[in-house]
Order: C-alpha cells, then structure tokens, then sequence
C-alpha cells in the first residue's frame, strides 16, 4: 500500500499509523508509517518535543516511533491501539498543555498487509486553547447521564465535605475501584490533604489515608506527577506495561505505587483557569472500562474543579468578612457574633471554664499624632503580635481601635493572671508596646455582657494604675 499517496489525499493534517499486535493480546511500538505535508510539517516543528514554533526542525523518516517527535504519551498509545488494533473509529478533542493549542482529532482503522500490525488514519485539527479542561467530544448516553447525576449531587443543599463524600462515593462505583479521592493541593504553602476518599470493603490496598503522612516529602512526590504526565490531560495506567513506563520516567513515584499494590490507576488534574487545584484519581479501577472512566471523570472533573475553585472563593470571603485586615486576628464584627452566640446559647459546664481578657493599648494616639498613622498601624500589628504569642490557638477580636479582645478556653483566674502578665513581659520585645488589661470568668448563668464590662472595668483601673505609676505615659495616649 502506498501510505504516502493516500495520506495526501487527505486535506487536514493527517496521518497513517502503525501499531505492532503481541502475542500476549498487548501491543508494542506506534509508528508514523507516512504523512501528508502539512503533518509532517508539524512533526518537523515539534520534533523531539520542541514546542510548536520554534526554528528546531528534524527530518521525517517515514515509520519512525512516533516518540521520536512527539513525547511519549500513554493515553496516545491507547486510542491508538483501540483503533488500529480493536478496530473502534475514534474521536476527541485532546487537551495537552504542552502545546497552545487545542486538537480535534478523527481516526479511523484501516486494513493492514501484514497480520503482525494494526493501522489507522490519525487527522488532527487545530483549535483555540479553551480556558478550561471541559471536554466537547462526543460521548454515550450512559457517560452523560453520570455526569449530570454528578453535577446534581453537587448543587445540593449540605455541607461541601459531605457533598464531596458522596460525589467520590459515586465515583468510585462507576470505575468499580478499589479507592478514589480528591486531592487537594496548596502550591504556595506546598502542602496537600485529601477532600473526600472511598475505599471498598475488601481493597487490599496499602493506600495514604492518614493525613500527618501527607508532609513535604509527600507533596514533592505529587508535584512530580506533572512531569509524569508530560502535558497530557490525564494519566492512565492499566496494565503492566504502563506501569514500566512510570518506572523509567519516575522511578520514586513507582516504588510508592508498587508497595501501595497499585494495579491500575486514573489520574486527572483538577484545573481552574489555569490553576492547579489538586487531582481526582480512581486505584486498581476496571480495567475492561478504560474508555468510559475516562470520558466520565474527563467531563466530571470540570465540574468538580468548578466546584472547588468557588467553595475556595466563598471561604476566602467568609474569612475577609471575620478578619481584620490590617492585624488578621478576627475583626469587630465576628466579635458581635461570639458575643451574641455566647449570651444567647445554653448555659454549659463547658461556658463555666471560659475567660475573656480585654487589652487596650496604651500610646496609639501620641504615636499617630507624632510619627504618622503607618508607625501607627505597625505598631497595631506588633501589639497584635503579642497577643497572638500570649494566647496561641485563643480567639483573638480587634473590638475596634486600640482594643482587643480575648476569649479563652478551659481556663482559670490563676491562668488568666498569668496569661496578662505574659503579655505584659512580651510587650518589653517591642519597645513601644504597652497593654492595660482586665479579665473576667463567665461563671454559671452570668451573662456574657456582664462579663465583659466587668473585664472593661478592671482594664480601665489598671490602665488609672498605670498612669499612677507612669505620669509621663498619659501624655502618650
């Protein structure tokens, strides 16, 4: 057959490849037998995975391995060798973010003169990058209708964990496997934790599911996925063959998955407006199911990115609306709320050990009057400071001003007393920084507000005092 001729009868990019049949039922090398010019123009371009553009070029030479132009890619190998070899036309729009573009994809299996090779037109068509990873290809009723299931589960009226719980759950019994979960990953703090896993009753599995495991070694282990993946859009691994190519590009990442008794497994990045959010992967999955697990999460991972991205959104607001801007301890507002949600609630034994401190600082006027509003507001920051290092994991409130306010859990007058001279010791770091304090307990049934003037009040003596001590002082406020 001459491949040349009729690859250049064809007016988009296309061309012919081979797939080499193994007596096993697997299959080996994917070569480009030939191609019109416009494709081997392109493979020019991008020889050796230079990126489109670029003035590299190499020579074509017909029934090269295709990985001598392109990077090796195992999702490629696959529909390659469903379509050469198992003889299904195929259609897609494939999104790798090694190159800048979009590509539309048409092939269909052709008859091959010798038994020992499959072959398949490949026609590729250029689209514009799309902003996100939603997939246009076509797909079954069957994928749609769990997809729409999906996002519907997603709009529900719960909490967004439990939401997540329940989505994974579904996932997992649509790729019949072992364990799936959503990772999520914070590049800039460089860690990473799980949103939601599930796992069947029998997986035998050695998998990660305690979360003082997931550390920085960790991480630099999931960071890694991304050069594993070589710019695909996914990664999928379903037999053996797979997993020796994870072996040769990461050996790390292929001792973990081998002494987790990883068989198989379905990674997807879960991307938002170019962001990387985390991964949503299915282990030891249905290998029989390859095709519709992968057009499934292909779809679903849009939505759930989509998802995360505004839970993301709305927490970072929830957070703006109860912190103070300038000190970030919590602001007057979540103070009302506390205060109202403490006099309000029921009296428990709990609300009997608690203790409120009020701290107002002496000094902030004279600083703003004489050295300007920005010494002010450092010194805001450092007195916030203090109180942060006197009371760690305490609520700390900005009542407005040069006040603060701290509520203090499973605590005692003793603890209370110490706790104000720590902050007084503290204070000495900073030079300039100076408190008044006072403190009350919440005892059984007294009413939250009446503590709290009650701690104003012996703030305000010790304040008098400290004028009394410090004549010059008073002058500052």
């Amino acid at each position: 057959m001459d491949w040349k001729s009729f690859a250049d009868r064809f007016e988009p990019m296309t061309c012919i490849l081979s797939v080499e049949k193994l007596a096993d039922g697997g299959f080996g090398a994917v070569r480009i037998v030939h191609g019109n010019g416009k494709y081997i123009d392109s493979l020019a371009l991008a020889a050796g995975g230079v990126e489109i553009g670029s003035d590299k070029r190499a020579e074509f030479i017909p029934n090269s391995e295709y990985t001598k132009y392109i990077p090796k890619d195992l999702n490629f190998e696959d529909v390659c060798y469903r379509c050469a070899v198992l003889k299904e036309p195929m259609h897609n729009i494939v999104r790798a973010s090694r190159y800048p573009f979009d590509i539309m994809v048409f092939m269909m299996p052709l008859e091959s003169d010798d038994e020992n090779l499959g072959c398949c037109t490949f026609t590729q068509i250029l689209l514009p990058k799309s902003d996100d990873n939603l997939a246009s290809a076509t797909i079954s009723a069957e994928t749609a209708l769990e997809v729409i299931n999906t996002c519907i589960k997603l709009r529900e009226d719960k909490p967004f964990d439990e939401i997540m719980q329940s989505v994974i759950e579904e996932i997992r019994a649509i790729c019949n496997a072992e364990y799936c979960s959503v990772l999520l990953i914070d590049e800039t703090l460089r860690q990473c934790a799980p949103l939601a896993q599930a796992k069947s009753s029998d997986a035998v599995l050695a998998w990660v599911e305690n979360e003082d495991e997931l550390d920085d070694d960790f991480y630099s282990l999931v960071e890694s996925w991304q050069d594993t993946m070589a710019g695909s859009f996914c990664l999928v691994i379903s037999d053996e063959h797979d997993m020796e190519y994870i072996r040769e590009r990461n050996p790390r990442w292929y001792e973990s998955l081998s002494g987790a008794k990883v068989k198989s497994l379905v990674l997807y990045p879960l991307m938002r407006r170019g962001q990387l959010l985390g991964y949503i992967m299915a282990v030891n999955y249905d290998t029989e199911t390859t095709q519709h697990i992968k057009d499934t999460l292909e779809l679903t991972t849009y939505f759930i990115a989509s998802e995360i991205a505004n839970n993301r959104f709305i927490d970072q607001l929830k957070t703006l609306g109860k912190t103070d801007v300038l000190t970030g301890v919590m602001n007057h507002n979540a103070m009302n709320a506390r205060v109202s949600e403490l006099s309000e609630g029921p009296e428990t034994e709990e609300a009997c050990k608690m203790g409120i401190v009020f701290a107002d600082m002496n000094g902030l006027k004279y600083v703003n009057d004489h050295q300007g509003h920005l010494a002010g507001d450092i010194l805001l920051k450092n007195a916030a400071m203090v109180l942060q290092s006197a009371f760690p994991g305490e609520e700390i409130y900005r009542a407005g001003g040069d006040e603060f306010l701290v509520v203090l859990k499973n605590t005692d007058e003793t603890d209370l007393r110490q706790r104000i001279e720590d902050v007084k010791k503290k204070s000495d770091l900073f030079g300039n920084v100076s408190f008044a304090a006072g403190y009350c307990m919440l005892d059984r049934g007294k009413d939250i507000r009446a503590a709290l003037s009650r701690a104003d009040q012996l703030m305000y003596e010790d304040k008098a005092n400290c004028y009394r001590m410090n004549p010059k002082l008073k002058r500052r406020d």
